[in-house]
């Protein structure tokens, strides 16, 4: 299907368009609601133990005046954004995240416990979904494996260039991924997203009990939660960087193929 504009390919297949809405949807509500779990605590440590008068490596606080974030021995002012801001009345509160960033927006660990095990099912759920679906159509191994070629310094270095320069592809490259897309969507499907529910396991002493072996593969529940931690905002950035290369790239163009399907290619 072509006419002046360019030619119109099938970009999309249903099973990868429904599990990136699912995705979009329980990954945004996953990490607000994350984000007020932390608020409960809001200390990360490594190994097995951690409590207020352990050392933590990362630590996010408030004083009468001024908000804290502190890695390591560094401390760096964060007033107005955590650990020190202004509610919706005005006042002032020393919980680590806002309440625009949390859900619930008031402080409830029950609620945001609620809403992170709901939408954690359906990251699950539906990941599991996609995978076999991918199987059954080849997505994996026709869009998202990397060719020999394509792994080359030389290529990936070329990439970034482009990318760097905002030279997107155009014609029929344009409707494959490029090798920074694949590694990127490798990592977060086979790297980012399990880390994250394996390591949410094992923050779950019923699943440590029938799972022990989590506890040692993680070196402990401290760590597991340092490292779901960091997983999350891995998998934010990766958003951060997604949305701005949609944007970049052509927002209805995009858009239009990840709901119908549709891509249209640019001329060269």
């Amino acid at each position: 299907m072509s006419n002046a504009r360019g030619k119109l390919v099938y970009r999309h297949r249903l099973p990868t368009r429904l599990w990136h809405w699912a995705n979009a949807l329980s990954i945004f509500i996953l990490l607000m609601s994350g984000l007020m779990i932390f608020n409960a605590h809001p200390r990360l440590y490594w190994g097995k133990y951690g409590a207020n008068r352990d050392r933590a490596w990362l630590a996010i606080g408030g004083t009468q005046d001024r908000g804290l974030l502190i890695v390591g021995r560094t401390v760096i002012p964060a007033t107005g954004v955590l650990g020190h801001w202004k509610d919706r009345e005005g006042r002032i509160q020393r919980r680590a995240f806002p309440y625009w960033a949390t859900i619930p927006s008031r402080y409830s660990l029950a609620g945001a416990r609620r809403w992170h095990f709901t939408f954690a099912g359906l990251l699950v759920g539906g990941g599991f979904a996609f995978v076999i679906a991918s199987l059954f159509n080849r997505h994996f191994l026709r869009d998202l494996r990397p060719r020999r070629a394509e792994l080359s310094p030389r290529h990936i270095w070329q990439d970034i260039k482009d990318h760097a320069r905002l030279r997107f592809p155009s014609g029929e490259a344009a409707a494959r991924y490029n090798i920074l897309q694949k590694l990127s969507y490798v990592v977060v499907i086979f790297g980012l997203i399990p880390l994250m529910i394996l390591t949410g396991l094992t923050m779950g002493p019923g699943f440590d009990a029938a799972m022990p072996w989590l506890l040692d593969l993680f070196g402990g529940r401290q760590s597991a939660r340092s490292i779901h931690f960091l997983c999350a905002f891995g998998l934010l950035g990766f958003i951060c960087v997604h949305l701005v290369m949609v944007v970049l790239a052509g927002p209805f163009n995009e858009l239009r193929s990840m709901i119908t399907g549709w891509f249209r290619l640019r001329a060269r």
